[in-house]
């Protein structure tokens, strides 16, 4: 058995950032870019209007009281002739600004006359409600540094620019194989002996906040042969599998025997904290392995503090997601193990939730964090600053 730090190590040690693939920009929110990437236009690419209004030249402004209205330039609709003098124009917001137009006044303050355009506007300036080319984006700018989290502002700060595909770390394919002769599926009557399968859904849950489903989720009995089976025939076709259940010392526990009956190295089995003591990491050529306790509780804390510092890793993200914060509760524990609790973090301070047994769930559907109490010390009081773990 080993400390939670070695197992961090190990599995650091590991894994590794994965190739580099081109995706629509469609399908990018959520994966992050694989290199800088440059402008190959200029934002706006023309001097466009800012409103809808009337465009002028200032200085026919100081010599007329009226000016002559000569055309209409809706958005999208580029003029062919410049403005004459003492004219004015149409205009509408994203249109673009004829040659000579130097100002434009918004429709609230003007007053048109058969034709005339009186303005009255007496704080107006030269070159107001002008979008100027390049404003926002030069050719050759760096535009997105690599290694950025793709968000929606991201995808339509590209789109703008006309990029359409991009570069990104891709995401791993993941199979989640669960185990146990004892579940029920949710929708179902629940037989007398069975309780409902909630593992696949907390992982499947747990993925997608990294925009990723499992590419096969798999329900198999405790029969070391069926589990053996179905490790074998999808070893080689994924990155990472999740097991649940199984993985301990019990007489129906197969997972460890079978990963070892199809080849695979084991890293670790077994870890001195609690909740999840036997989680269990394996390999077989590129393909890494966990095997999760089956305790729905102690699955998603583990999956939390080490599969997803993997997809992170694989994935290029590089978040941050622990921080040092006070108690807002005391807590006592035996020395030996690390433990993980369910918390509450409220105004600063952390609050250890109840029901922290690793078969009840009840207190991660009010968690937004996990706090860690270190191995060897036993009293936790109010106030002590402790390791939190940060969820989403």
């Amino acid at each position: 058995m080993i400390s939670v730090s070695e197992a961090q190590k190990l599995i650091a040690e590991n894994s590794n950032i994965f190739e580099i693939t081109t995706v629509p920009l469609y399908e990018a929110t959520g994966l992050v870019n694989a290199e800088n990437m440059f402008s190959n236009i200029n934002f706006p690419p023309f001097d466009q209007s800012a409103m809808d209004g009337y465009g002028f030249r200032m200085e026919d402004l100081d010599e007329n009281k009226s000016l002559t209205i000569t055309d209409e330039i809706p958005a999208g609709v580029f003029p062919t002739k410049g403005l004459l003098p003492n004219s004015a124009v149409r205009i509408f917001t994203g249109a673009p600004v004829p040659l000579g137009c130097n100002t434009i006044v918004m429709q609230e303050k003007v007053t048109v006359i058969d034709n005339k355009l009186f303005i009255n506007d007496d704080q107006i300036t030269i070159g107001a409600n002008i979008r100027t080319a390049g404003f926002q984006t030069k050719i050759g700018d760096l535009v997105l540094e690599a290694k950025t989290k793709i968000t929606p502002g991201v995808v339509g700060y590209l789109a703008g620019l006309g990029f359409d595909k991009i570069k990104v770390f891709r995401k791993p394919n993941i199979c989640v194989i669960t185990t146990g002769n004892e579940l029920n599926n949710p929708g179902n009557t629940l037989e007398l002996g069975k309780v409902y399968e909630c593992n696949s859904y907390s992982l499947h849950a747990a993925l997608s906040e990294y925009h990723i489903n499992p590419k096969k989720v798999i329900s198999v009995i405790d029969n070391e042969a069926k589990i053996t089976q179905v490790i074998n025939n999808n070893l080689h076709n994924f990155d990472i599998i999740i097991l649940s259940g199984g993985v301990s010392v019990g007489d129906y526990d197969f997972v460890s025997k079978a990963l070892e009956n199809c080849g695979v190295q084991k890293i670790f089995h077994k870890i001195k904290q609690k909740p999840g003591k036997p989680l269990y990491f394996g390999k077989i050529n590129n393909t890494i392995i966990f095997g999760l306790p089956g305790n729905p509780s102690a699955l998603l804390s583990c999956f939390y503090l080490y599969i997803s510092p993997v997809i992170k890793k694989m994935m290029g993200l590089e978040i941050e997601n622990k921080t040092h914060l006070p108690l807002s509760n005391s807590f006592a524990k035996k020395a030996g193990l690390t433990f993980f609790l369910k918390a509450k973090l409220e105004e600063n301070k952390v609050t250890i939730l109840q029901a922290q047994e690793s078969f009840l769930m009840s207190s991660f559907a009010y968690a937004n964090c996990i706090v860690k109490l270190d191995e060897d010390k036993t009293e936790f009081n109010k106030g002590d600053l402790v390791e939190v773990y940060l969820l989403n």
